[in-house]
């Protein structure tokens, strides 16, 4: 899978990211980490404890990484729910699942990247 593939798979920026970290190469290796980043799932932990405070700062730090990688895709579900959590709100319901979905989708193209 090339790098441009993997974008479109994800629903990403690939030029936008592409311009930002100035070779393939280094875009993989970022891409790669993903895999590795614990927000998601201190956000989902976080939500099953009902703390909103602790959902909001994991939701924000997935929604800072998903920006600075290009996963447009994954960004916008966690753009909403980030700001349902911002105003103390624990009812993130459809846009949660709308996450999840998003999200595995994303990590499934990184592993099958990691694979390539």
């Amino acid at each position: 899978m090339t790098m441009k593939q993997f974008y479109e798979s994800i629903g990403g920026d690939y030029e936008g990211t592409l311009s930002r970290f100035l070779s393939e190469e280094r875009m993989k290796r970022f891409a790669l980490k993903f895999e590795s980043d614990p927000s998601f799932s201190e956000l989902c932990a976080a939500l099953g404890r009902g703390d909103a405070a602790e959902a909001f700062r994991a939701a924000h730090t997935l929604k800072g990484v998903c920006q600075n990688l290009g996963f447009d895709g994954l960004y916008a579900p966690v753009c909403r729910v980030t700001e349902i959590l911002r105003a103390g709100n624990l009812n993130v319901g459809a846009d949660m699942e709308e996450l999840r979905t998003v999200y595995g989708v994303t990590m499934s193209a990184v592993r099958k990247l990691k694979e390539d």
